[in-house]
């Protein structure tokens, strides 16, 4: 038994401690880090009772973004009262193809409200297309009496070549089940267990839920300059006007893609001569340039152009991983490698691992992944048009950055963050690595939501956030 800071208790099985990989590290009361999702504090507003029973922040915020019809999901935490006032609003990001419920998976493992705990007004952003940002438009109300069709007041003459894509990618996914299915009953041996025969059942669901979204995927096909150059900034001033930092700053921490996102962002104001407007940046398992690493997303390069040429919008990352989760963690364990890339064995109870796979992922753009593919080539992530290399100006910045990697990582190893941080001058940037060679180990979610990441990893990013909260 080891006592913890903030009164916590951590019990390690002496047996299982020794070898991470036969077991799971059991920690508790989190309660006294985090507090529990139903505690009421003063100054909620009407919001909550608005919100939909999926959002356990204490706010739900909409925020209108420029020049297009989308409405941005803001998820607000409130800093406790007892905790010591802070200076700057602090953002979260996401990751590519996420929504706020990897912040927030459970009362006992959410990264937002042990930050809000810790006294920072704390919001997660749902970028276009994740969670519980939507399009103004209502899609599917569609009367189509002519070629010039009118959906809900606005005109559009794309009405029947949206519907032929619709039916294309639907009948395209169809066609990739059917082979995922077949590949999976010949990969099984023996007697077939229930997890295989509800396998065409579950895979059915998802692709029902994911033909209700057909209308917005196709209609809207984002990319990572669109989040970059219109999702993040329109939140930031949102979040200014309401928290009021006086320095008009904000502490911003990204996970995967959002601390992507937010070196990307360093790069770009630095090159413009602007003040990006963050105190600091926090990044989790995050880098411009993936050349010198073996990340797994290497094996999504060959599907670039077969998708591209097939026109196919969307890959359905939330269906996919909620049909064949069965197979990767029952006997015989099929695709068990999968939940690898999440987190590290040991390091997730397998009921929020489940909770994770079924509720955090969606749809990923083909624009979307096209562009990011980029970090695999020369001088790594481009812009859309191919010609601004982000990691080239990403050393002038003058922000403090704090970034962090897993040393079981497969899709953002440890060689991928440094290889971006190296850029970054010395007195301006700290590089951890968590994992230890004989256990534990973290994973690509891990430092967001693995069992120990309340102990060994968010106490090194409050340190961090504390002494760049000065105004």
């Amino acid at each position: 038994m080891v006592v913890l800071q903030y009164g916590a208790v951590l019990h390690l099985n002496p047996v299982r401690s020794e070898r991470w990989r036969r077991g799971y590290v059991r920690a508790s009361p989190l309660r006294v880090l985090y507090g529990s999702v139903g505690d009421k504090r003063k100054g909620n507003t009407e919001k909550d009772a608005k919100k939909p029973k999926i959002c356990t922040a204490d706010e739900l915020h909409y925020v209108d973004v420029s020049n297009s019809d989308w409405r941005l999901a803001l998820w607000r935490y409130l800093p406790s009262s007892q905790a010591a006032r802070r200076n700057h609003p602090l953002l979260l990001l996401s990751g590519i193809g996420t929504n706020a419920i990897g912040y927030d998976l459970s009362p006992e493992s959410s990264f937002a409200r042990y930050m809000s705990r810790q006294g920072f007004d704390t919001w997660i952003l749902e970028v276009r297309g994740a969670g519980l940002s939507t399009p103004e438009v209502e899609f599917g109300e569609y009367h189509n009496d002519s070629t010039v069709t009118s959906v809900n007041g606005k005109r559009t003459d794309k009405f029947l070549e949206e519907s032929q894509s619709k039916s294309q990618l639907l009948e395209t996914v169809m066609r990739l089940s059917e082979k995922l299915s077949g590949f999976l009953n010949e990969e099984v041996q023996g007697p077939v267990g229930p997890q295989f025969l509800d396998f065409q059942g579950r895979l059915s669901t998802s692709l029902e839920d994911f033909q209700k979204q057909l209308d917005l995927i196709v209609k809207n096909n984002w990319d990572f300059d669109h989040y970059l150059e219109e999702d993040v900034p329109a939140v930031m001033e949102y979040i200014r006007s309401l928290s009021k930092p006086k320095d008009g700053k904000l502490l911003a921490l990204g996970h995967s893609m959002g601390g992507i996102l937010l070196y990307a962002m360093l790069s770009r104001y630095c090159f413009e001569g602007k003040d990006p407007g963050l105190a600091s940046v926090t990044t989790l398992a995050s880098s411009l340039d993936y050349r010198p690493s073996k990340s797994s997303l290497k094996l999504l390069l060959p599907l670039k152009e077969p998708l591209q040429t097939f026109n196919v919008p969307v890959i359905p990352l939330g269906a996919i991983l909620a049909a064949v989760h069965p197979f990767a963690s029952r006997p015989p364990y099929v695709l068990s490698w999968l939940n690898l890339l999440i987190s590290a064995e040991g390091m997730m109870h397998p009921e929020l691992l489940e909770k994770l796979i079924f509720n955090n992922f969606s749809n990923i753009p083909i624009k979307l992944l096209s562009q990011l593919t980029t970090v695999f080539q020369e001088g790594g992530l481009r812009d859309r048009n191919g010609t601004f290399l982000y990691k080239d100006h990403l050393g002038k910045s003058k922000v403090p950055v704090l970034a962090l990697a897993g040393d079981q990582d497969l899709i953002c190893p440890p060689e991928a963050v440094y290889e971006t941080v190296k850029v970054i001058p010395e007195h301006l940037v700290s590089f951890k690595v968590f994992g230890e060679p004989r256990g534990p180990h973290y994973a690509h979610y891990d430092l967001v939501g693995g069992l120990l990441a309340a102990y060994q990893v968010y106490p090194r990013i409050i340190e961090f956030l504390t002494c760049h909260d000065t105004t």
